[in-house]
């Protein structure tokens, strides 16, 4: 089986954790504040927080942007359903914006609409680097700013793209921006995540969140004269730390950010040649970005295919899949009273899509297998 996507790891990764692992610390040590400043450096982001997912940091991003019962949080609906979940899980409520017809990220203008319409103005917006492409972020930036609203980019499919030609991440146009480290993201630490700001007062209180709200600083604490030993609950926090065992594997990862980020570029330009012709339009990044591309997705121009094209792709031995099922359309988020037909961009989008595989150890002969098994399927 050809997988849609596979993680890679080599000698430098396995002796970087084995190093871990002979060490002093295996959970809180000086890996962790060594893989921040590394993702700082990368990024150019003043800040950065490493945590256990990104879930987490979606958690604990919104609860520094000040996100509690009352607030209203907008995403995507075309995404994974933690976008919209970390806002349920500070007692706001959800909504969303739909998407661009070409691209499934969040379309600059129905956010103008909306947020013009709209009786109750959100807290936050969360738009999602769907495939590794960056969302228009100066269109949504703007248009937040207009309206007092804070930004949180979910970047989970980004990092070691760029807008504008600033890495995703610097959050030129938000206030916090968050990357995934799962396995099959463009880097792994076998799990885990992390958010970036440029913010000093949003980084401290998303550190003190990951750590179940405690502080150390005596400058802040109301006994500061106990002792070495002491430290205070401020908050009600949560165990969201990085181990020194999965950020060792994350910083020997980013060393090959960029070489995976280029060769995954490479194949989707083989993609984007030998496809053409074919029933079918890949999913372009914007022009003023360069992608990660973490995902290949194609659009099917005509959806009642998609079954047919992706069980004979998978009886072939190539796992294609589909990203993402419209959130408001899932069961949990149906009894919360979307329907369909409530973004319908969104939806049209989802029954055209394909996601074909593509990873840096992918072969040029596997690569050519999906490409001859696609045409014969589209016959």
């Amino acid at each position: 089986m050809i997988p849609y996507g596979r993680h890679d790891i080599i000698a430098d990764d396995i002796a970087a954790v084995v190093e871990v692992l002979q060490s002093d610390f295996l959970t809180q040590g000086p890996k962790v504040p060594e893989f921040e400043k590394a993702i700082c450096d990368y990024t150019g982001a003043a800040f950065s927080i490493v945590v256990n997912s990104a879930t987490s940091a979606l958690h604990i991003a919104c609860l520094a942007l000040g996100v509690g019962p009352g607030d209203l949080v907008w995403t995507s609906p075309i995404t994974f359903v933690a976008s919209a979940n970390c806002a349920l899980y500070c007692g706001a409520e959800i909504d969303f914006v739909d998407v661009d017809s070409e691209t499934g990220n969040m379309c600059p203008v129905a956010l103008a609409n909306k947020l013009h319409n709209a009786e109750r103005l959100p807290k936050v917006i969360i738009p999602v680097h769907l495939a590794g492409h960056s969302c228009d972020m100066q269109a949504i930036g703007d248009l937040a700013k207009q309206y007092a609203v804070s930004v949180l980019e979910d970047a989970s499919h980004a990092i070691g793209g760029s807008y504008q030609d600033q890495k995703i991440g610097a959050c030129q146009h938000s206030d916090i921006c968050v990357f995934s480290f799962h396995p099959v993201k463009i880097i792994t630490s076998a799990e885990g995540g992390v958010v970036t700001t440029q913010q000093s007062d949003l980084a401290e209180r998303m550190a003190q969140l990951r750590s179940h709200g405690i502080v150390r600083d005596p400058s802040v604490m109301l006994r500061a004269d106990e002792g070495d030993w002491y430290y205070e609950q401020h908050e009600l926090g949560f165990n969201y730390r990085m181990t020194d065992l999965h950020a060792a594997l994350g910083l020997s990862q980013l060393n090959r950010l960029d070489q995976f980020v280029a060769e995954r570029n490479r194949l989707a330009i083989i993609y984007d040649k030998q496809l053409k012709g074919l029933s079918l339009t890949p999913v372009d990044p914007l022009t003023k970005s360069f992608s990660a591309r973490h995902l290949y997705m194609i659009r099917l121009h005509q959806s009642d295919q998609r079954r047919r094209i992706f069980d004979c792709m998978r009886a072939k031995g190539i796992q294609v899949h589909v990203h993402y099922f419209p959130v408001h359309l899932q069961p949990y988020y149906l009894d919360l009273g979307f329907k369909k037909g409530d973004f319908v961009n969104a939806e049209a989008f989802y029954q055209n899509i394909l996601t074909l595989p593509l990873y840096p150890s992918l072969s040029d002969n596997s690569q050519q297998q999906v490409i001859d098994e696609l045409y014969s399927c589209l016959v």
